[in-house]
């Protein structure tokens, strides 16, 4: 008999970043399926977080769903991504999305690149720092 052990969610959001992307998809002309959130190359660190609408879920796709929105993960930015906490963060000339990640080694100057190494899962199928 196998057995089934339930995946650790790859991603989860404050309070205030469920809010403010619940409003941001509320003001939108056209249905959406969620928000896809990735990573890219990019950047002085190496990488770059990636936000953007998405109509439809993709078949690939890691659906997270925590506090009444739909995160969708892109398949190939999941091991970057599992055990980040997205916060939204608005501060006296700023207002941005904040990806507290445990799988960054480093970051520019700057804050819009970071470094990022693969999560390790043990078998037990649950993050464990790399």
């Amino acid at each position: 008999m196998a057995i089934v052990r339930a995946r650790p969610q790859a991603m989860r959001l404050t309070d205030a970043a469920a809010a403010r992307i619940k409003d941001v998809m509320a003001r939108t002309q056209r249905p959406l399926a969620g928000v896809r959130v990735g990573v890219k190359n990019g950047g002085c660190a190496g990488m770059e977080y990636t936000m953007e609408y998405a109509e439809a879920v993709n078949a690939a796709d890691e659906v997270v769903e925590d506090k009444g929105v739909k995160i969708l993960i892109d398949p190939k930015a999941v091991l970057f991504l599992i055990g980040t906490e997205m916060d939204y963060k608005t501060e006296k000339l700023s207002a941005q999305f904040v990806f507290n990640n445990p799988n960054q080694t480093s970051a520019c100057g700057c804050g819009e690149s970071v470094q990022l190494t693969p999560a390790g899962i043990d078998a037990a199928g649950t993050h464990k720092a790399s």
